[in-house]
């Protein structure tokens, strides 16, 4: 089946271009006397002499082939043959082994250029390495050395994951907080698309998902086999989107990452070109998605209801809808302030205490670093979001009031389980919006005094005394603060292995 879909308009989300730094391939103002810079100073010198190897080996009683590793910076030669090549080449020790830059700009490039070749990026592209000789044009070094720091440059950009990952992901943040996290155009998409496919009301059907992919010229096929660094595969030769098998039947998650595969092509995306590119992809293919299986139009008419009759639950808008707990919750974000009036924030928080998601447009202030970054962030122990894990039964949601330096705000918690552990989900609102939601008579009612760790992260004075010397607590490192993703076409994906998997599944006849 070919793809046939037609271009639809793309939304007006946009992003700030977020520059990654390029590492050069070679600090010229470096003030290490390395290897490489003695060996093209003493190159430098004997060229001047107008002597060669040969010639300069008989001087100092060594041999040819020993000289020239020391040249080319893959011998470390002692002081006494450094004081006899001084001699010979009438210069002082100090003139060979003083801190600074290479003695010319050739001898700069020849080094800059034979670090490049050393590294483990250029073996990687299998390619014989360049030997430059004393008739090597100077223009040819420049252009070779460019190319070899425009290659270290883009590999840079593709490991500075970490960093990168939370200044785009925090700048994203910010711009959907300005937008109250609501995207209308989307929203128009995504209603559109399900009215088209059949859709009335209620939950959304996989069948219905698998017309809205019929209608954009693809065919849903679910494998057991799908490369391990993807969530879909989409084959756009022959219109076929793969999907991982149905562990769940009519569960959310097969439907939610259909459509998201379904955005990308609504949406008009194209292969992301940064970091921050590929994060404003997925909020919007999220977005979509979300949009379809909790439609704007019905969602706003239940909400509206809902909050007329003062029994807003996030638990009943989930189970409306058919979604996960989560879903409903950050859909809520979505409407709640543009459709309802109603400030609020959201959190995901592992029973560690760290927070996974959130966001907020209420004033409660979340938990982040210098940098404004809140993914990693603990939060207060005393907020909804942890006190919630203490109770034995946790069928039903959780709610408190909490009082904050940032006013008082009314919480409802839904505490669940994944391969990583336990996690909660709470939608809170501040105490004067309280009255809409059910169990706002809840009598639990808790203070936190963070972000002053009095409050929670620091010890009482006296057992801070008295175990300060006395304990040697072991941190458990987490490797993905040192792992970047594989470099690729997309940031994460192992392209060689999704090639051959497209390949083992292209139909016999072709596109």
């Amino acid at each position: 089946m070919r793809h046939t879909s037609e271009q639809s308009p793309r939304p007006a989300l946009t992003v700030p271009v977020i520059p990654l730094p390029g590492e050069p391939v070679v600090d010229a103002a470096s003030t290490a006397p390395d290897g490489l810079t003695l060996g093209r100073r003493i190159r430098h010198f004997r060229n001047r002499q107008g002597l060669t190897l040969s010639e300069l080996a008989g001087r100092v009683d060594s041999t040819t082939s020993q000289l020239s590793h020391v040249e080319n910076g893959n011998r470390e030669p002692r002081l006494s043959l450094i004081t006899a090549i001084a001699a010979a080449l009438g210069v002082s020790v100090a003139e060979l082994l003083e801190p600074g830059p290479p003695p010319d700009r050739r001898a700069e490039l020849e080094i800059a250029l034979d670090r490049a070749q050393r590294s483990s990026l250029y073996a990687g592209l299998g390619v014989a390495p360049v030997r430059p000789g004393r008739n090597t044009p100077l223009n040819v070094l420049e252009s070779l050395v460019a190319l070899h720091t425009e290659l270290a440059r883009r590999a840079a950009e593709a490991i500075a994951t970490p960093e990168e990952a939370r200044r785009a992901n925090t700048e994203i943040r910010m711009i959907m907080r300005t937008r109250d996290n609501y995207l209308p155009e989307i929203e128009e998409l995504g209603e559109d698309l399900i009215r088209r496919a059949g859709y009335t009301s209620g939950a959304l059907t996989h069948s219905t998902v698998s017309e809205m992919a019929r209608t954009l010229g693809f065919e849903i096929i679910h494998v057991p086999d799908l490369p391990h660094s993807t969530r879909t595969v989409t084959d756009l030769a022959n219109g076929r989107i793969y999907l991982p098998p149905a562990s769940i039947p009519g569960g959310h998650g097969l439907r939610s990452l259909a459509l998201q595969a379904i955005a990308h092509r609504v949406l008009g995306h194209v292969r992301p070109v940064s970091y921050a590119d590929f994060l404003r992809q997925r909020l919007e293919i999220t977005y979509f998605a979300a949009t379809c299986l909790i439609p704007r139009s019905a969602a706003v008419d239940y909400l509206s209801e809902r909050k007329r009759s003062r029994d807003l639950a996030i638990e009943d808008f989930r189970d409306a809808f058919g979604v996960t707990h989560e879903a409903a919750a950050l859909r809520f974000t979505n409407l709640a302030t543009s459709h309802l009036d109603l400030p609020l924030h959201f959190l995901r928080v592992s029973d560690d205490g760290a927070l996974y998601k959130g966001y907020e447009n209420d004033g409660v202030g979340l938990p982040a670093d210098v940098h404004g970054a809140i993914e990693g962030q603990y939060v207060c122990r005393h907020w909804a979001a942890r006190a919630a894990f203490e109770r034995r039964t946790r069928t039903t949601e959780f709610h408190q009031y909490t009082d904050t330096p940032a006013g008082t705000f009314w919480c409802s918690t839904q505490t669940g389980r994944s391969d990583a552990g336990e996690f909660s989900i709470t939608v809170g609102v501040p105490f004067n919006h309280a009255k809409w939601f059910r169990g706002r008579e809840t009598a639990r009612r808790a203070a936190s005094g963070c972000p002053d760790e009095s409050c929670c992260r620091r010890p009482a004075a006296d057992l801070g005394r008295r175990w300060q010397e006395h304990s040697w607590p072991s941190a458990a490192l987490h490797t993905q603060i040192l792992a970047p993703l594989p470099s690729g076409t997309f940031p994460g994906v192992d392209d060689a292995e999704v090639y051959a998997f497209l390949e083992a599944n292209a139909p016999s006849e072709g596109p």
